[in-house]
Protein backbone atom coordinates (compact mmCIF):
# COMPACT_ATOMS: atom_id res chain seq x y z
CA UNK A 1 0.00 0.00 0.00
CA UNK A 2 1.43 3.10 -0.96
CA UNK A 3 0.47 7.06 0.47
CA UNK A 4 -0.82 9.43 -2.20
CA UNK A 5 2.41 12.00 -2.41
CA UNK A 6 4.41 9.72 -0.45
CA UNK A 7 7.69 9.73 -1.34
CA UNK A 8 11.21 11.45 -1.32
CA UNK A 9 14.43 11.42 0.64
CA UNK A 10 12.23 12.84 4.14
CA UNK A 11 9.60 10.36 4.21
CA UNK A 12 12.37 7.03 2.99
CA UNK A 13 14.24 8.47 6.40
CA UNK A 14 11.51 8.60 8.83
CA UNK A 15 10.20 5.42 7.37
CA UNK A 16 13.43 3.94 8.21
CA UNK A 17 13.78 5.29 11.44
CA UNK A 18 10.37 3.97 12.15
CA UNK A 19 11.30 0.66 11.05
CA UNK A 20 14.43 1.09 13.35
CA UNK A 21 12.09 1.39 16.20
CA UNK A 22 9.48 -0.65 15.60
CA UNK A 23 11.96 -3.59 15.20
CA UNK A 24 9.43 -6.22 14.10
CA UNK A 25 5.78 -6.75 12.74
CA UNK A 26 3.69 -4.16 11.02
CA UNK A 27 2.24 -1.19 11.82
CA UNK A 28 -0.21 1.05 10.56
CA UNK A 29 2.01 4.52 10.62
CA UNK A 30 0.14 7.50 11.29
CA UNK A 31 1.12 10.40 8.84
CA UNK A 32 -0.63 13.35 9.63
CA UNK A 33 -4.46 13.65 11.29
CA UNK A 34 -6.37 9.98 11.85
CA UNK A 35 -8.48 9.29 8.94
CA UNK A 36 -9.91 6.58 10.95
CA UNK A 37 -11.95 5.68 8.12
CA UNK A 38 -9.41 2.08 7.47
CA UNK A 39 -6.58 2.38 5.45
CA UNK A 40 -8.34 1.57 2.20
CA UNK A 41 -9.93 5.02 2.90
CA UNK A 42 -7.66 6.93 4.14
CA UNK A 43 -4.01 6.14 2.79
CA UNK A 44 -2.58 9.23 2.60
CA UNK A 45 -2.81 8.98 6.47
CA UNK A 46 -2.31 5.50 7.23
CA UNK A 47 0.43 3.26 5.68
CA UNK A 48 0.72 -0.61 6.69
CA UNK A 49 4.51 -1.41 6.28
CA UNK A 50 6.39 -4.70 7.31
CA UNK A 51 9.86 -3.69 8.77
CA UNK A 52 12.86 -5.84 8.81
CA UNK A 53 14.01 -7.12 11.53
CA UNK A 54 16.34 -4.96 13.44
CA UNK A 55 18.68 -4.46 17.15
CA UNK A 56 16.57 -1.92 19.45
CA UNK A 57 17.41 1.34 19.32
CA UNK A 58 19.61 3.14 21.54
CA UNK A 59 16.63 4.05 23.96
CA UNK A 60 15.30 0.69 23.80
CA UNK A 61 15.11 -1.88 26.87
CA UNK A 62 18.13 -3.78 27.21
CA UNK A 63 15.59 -6.95 27.74
CA UNK A 64 15.77 -9.73 25.00
CA UNK A 65 13.15 -11.52 23.34
CA UNK A 66 9.69 -10.49 22.52
CA UNK A 67 10.06 -7.49 24.27
CA UNK A 68 13.23 -6.17 22.86
CA UNK A 69 11.25 -3.46 20.83
CA UNK A 70 9.96 -2.29 24.21
CA UNK A 71 11.53 1.62 24.82
CA UNK A 72 12.18 2.25 27.99
CA UNK A 73 11.68 5.91 29.63
CA UNK A 74 14.86 6.70 31.49
CA UNK A 75 12.43 8.15 34.09
CA UNK A 76 8.89 7.38 33.95
CA UNK A 77 7.19 10.94 32.63
CA UNK A 78 3.48 11.97 32.91
CA UNK A 79 1.34 11.65 30.39
CA UNK A 80 -1.51 14.17 29.22
CA UNK A 81 -5.17 13.44 30.81
CA UNK A 82 -7.13 12.16 28.10
CA UNK A 83 -10.96 11.55 27.96
CA UNK A 84 -12.13 8.63 26.36
CA UNK A 85 -15.58 6.66 26.83
CA UNK A 86 -16.77 3.43 28.49
CA UNK A 87 -19.86 1.22 27.68
CA UNK A 88 -22.33 3.81 28.92
CA UNK A 89 -20.98 6.81 27.07
CA UNK A 90 -19.58 8.14 30.07
CA UNK A 91 -16.40 10.16 29.99
CA UNK A 92 -13.44 8.57 31.92
CA UNK A 93 -9.99 10.68 32.47
CA UNK A 94 -6.82 8.58 32.23
CA UNK A 95 -6.06 9.82 35.16
CA UNK A 96 -8.96 7.95 37.12
CA UNK A 97 -7.18 4.44 36.41
CA UNK A 98 -4.48 5.79 39.15
CA UNK A 99 -3.63 2.95 41.60
CA UNK A 100 -2.80 -0.32 39.70
CA UNK A 101 -0.27 -0.76 36.32
CA UNK A 102 -1.97 -0.04 33.27
CA UNK A 103 -1.17 -1.86 29.86
CA UNK A 104 -2.46 0.89 27.47
CA UNK A 105 -3.51 -0.60 24.09
CA UNK A 106 -4.44 1.92 21.89
CA UNK A 107 -5.70 0.34 18.26
CA UNK A 108 -8.32 0.13 15.92
CA UNK A 109 -11.05 -2.41 14.06
CA UNK A 110 -9.62 -2.23 10.50
CA UNK A 111 -5.69 -2.36 11.66
CA UNK A 112 -4.51 -5.68 11.01
CA UNK A 113 -1.96 -5.91 13.50
CA UNK A 114 -4.20 -5.11 16.41
CA UNK A 115 -6.09 -7.74 15.40
CA UNK A 116 -3.00 -9.99 15.36
CA UNK A 117 -1.88 -9.55 18.81
CA UNK A 118 -5.24 -8.56 20.57
CA UNK A 119 -5.59 -12.54 21.89
CA UNK A 120 -2.66 -12.44 23.42
CA UNK A 121 -3.41 -9.03 25.13
CA UNK A 122 -6.65 -10.98 26.15
CA UNK A 123 -4.66 -13.73 27.62
CA UNK A 124 -2.38 -11.32 29.66
CA UNK A 125 -5.06 -9.99 31.39
CA UNK A 126 -6.77 -13.37 31.85
CA UNK A 127 -3.35 -14.64 33.81
CA UNK A 128 -2.35 -11.52 35.80
CA UNK A 129 -5.74 -8.72 35.63
CA UNK A 130 -6.25 -8.02 39.35
CA UNK A 131 -6.41 -4.99 41.50
CA UNK A 132 -2.74 -4.10 41.03
CA UNK A 133 -2.65 -4.44 36.93
CA UNK A 134 -5.04 -3.63 33.96
CA UNK A 135 -4.83 -4.48 29.87
CA UNK A 136 -6.97 -1.55 28.64
CA UNK A 137 -8.11 -1.91 24.86
CA UNK A 138 -8.50 2.01 24.01
CA UNK A 139 -10.33 2.10 20.63
CA UNK A 140 -9.99 4.64 18.28
CA UNK A 141 -12.03 3.71 15.67
CA UNK A 142 -14.70 6.40 14.70
CA UNK A 143 -16.83 3.38 14.47
CA UNK A 144 -17.49 3.82 18.18
CA UNK A 145 -17.84 1.32 21.58
CA UNK A 146 -20.19 -0.84 20.02
CA UNK A 147 -18.54 -1.97 17.00
CA UNK A 148 -15.53 -2.01 18.87
CA UNK A 149 -16.90 -4.57 21.56
CA UNK A 150 -18.75 -6.53 19.07
CA UNK A 151 -14.82 -6.66 17.47
CA UNK A 152 -13.74 -8.06 20.14
CA UNK A 153 -16.23 -10.30 20.79
CA UNK A 154 -15.43 -11.95 17.33
CA UNK A 155 -12.01 -12.60 18.50
CA UNK A 156 -13.38 -13.79 21.82
CA UNK A 157 -10.95 -11.29 23.76
CA UNK A 158 -13.21 -10.60 26.60
CA UNK A 159 -11.04 -10.21 29.10
CA UNK A 160 -9.31 -6.57 28.42
CA UNK A 161 -11.07 -3.32 29.17
CA UNK A 162 -12.41 -2.02 26.57
CA UNK A 163 -13.32 2.00 26.16
CA UNK A 164 -13.23 3.66 22.97
CA UNK A 165 -11.89 7.26 21.61
CA UNK A 166 -14.43 7.91 18.43
CA UNK A 167 -12.70 11.21 18.10
CA UNK A 168 -9.61 9.51 17.92
CA UNK A 169 -8.10 13.00 18.59
CA UNK A 170 -7.72 12.35 22.81
CA UNK A 171 -6.02 9.34 21.69
CA UNK A 172 -3.55 11.37 19.53
CA UNK A 173 -2.74 13.07 22.16
CA UNK A 174 -0.23 10.25 23.38
CA UNK A 175 1.95 11.22 20.67
CA UNK A 176 1.72 8.19 18.67
CA UNK A 177 3.80 6.56 15.50
CA UNK A 178 1.05 4.21 14.52
CA UNK A 179 -0.94 1.57 15.77
CA UNK A 180 -0.67 -0.64 17.29
CA UNK A 181 0.80 1.35 19.98
CA UNK A 182 0.91 -0.65 23.72
CA UNK A 183 2.14 1.87 26.95
CA UNK A 184 2.95 0.51 30.14
CA UNK A 185 1.51 3.27 33.08
CA UNK A 186 2.55 2.63 36.41
CA UNK A 187 0.08 2.93 39.56
CA UNK A 188 1.27 7.00 39.60
CA UNK A 189 0.19 7.78 35.92
CA UNK A 190 3.19 7.89 34.40
CA UNK A 191 4.46 6.28 31.57
CA UNK A 192 7.30 3.55 31.95
CA UNK A 193 7.70 3.15 28.19
CA UNK A 194 5.87 1.95 25.21
CA UNK A 195 5.98 -0.30 22.09
CA UNK A 196 4.76 1.00 18.93
CA UNK A 197 3.93 -2.47 16.71
CA UNK A 198 2.30 -5.60 17.76
CA UNK A 199 3.81 -7.96 20.48
CA UNK A 200 3.03 -11.35 22.18
CA UNK A 201 2.03 -9.62 25.10
CA UNK A 202 1.14 -13.36 26.85
CA UNK A 203 5.03 -14.50 26.49
CA UNK A 204 7.24 -14.65 29.55
CA UNK A 205 8.97 -11.58 28.24
CA UNK A 206 5.92 -9.59 28.38
CA UNK A 207 5.09 -10.76 32.06
CA UNK A 208 8.65 -10.41 33.45
CA UNK A 209 8.31 -6.34 32.20
CA UNK A 210 4.95 -6.19 33.34
CA UNK A 211 5.61 -7.73 36.53
CA UNK A 212 8.71 -5.76 37.28
CA UNK A 213 6.34 -2.56 36.82
CA UNK A 214 3.87 -3.83 39.19
CA UNK A 215 6.19 -4.65 42.20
Amino acid sequence: MTANGAGGPQKALWTVALSALVGFGAVYVIGGGLGNGGPEKSVTVAQEISPPKAEPSAGSSSKLGEMAAFVTKKTPEPLPDITFQDADGKDVKLSSLKGKTILLNLWATWCGPCREEMPALDQLQKELGSDKFEVVALSLDRKGYEESRKFLDELKATNVKLYSDASAKEGMALKLLGMPTTILINKDGLEVGRLAGPAKWDSDDAKKLIEAATN
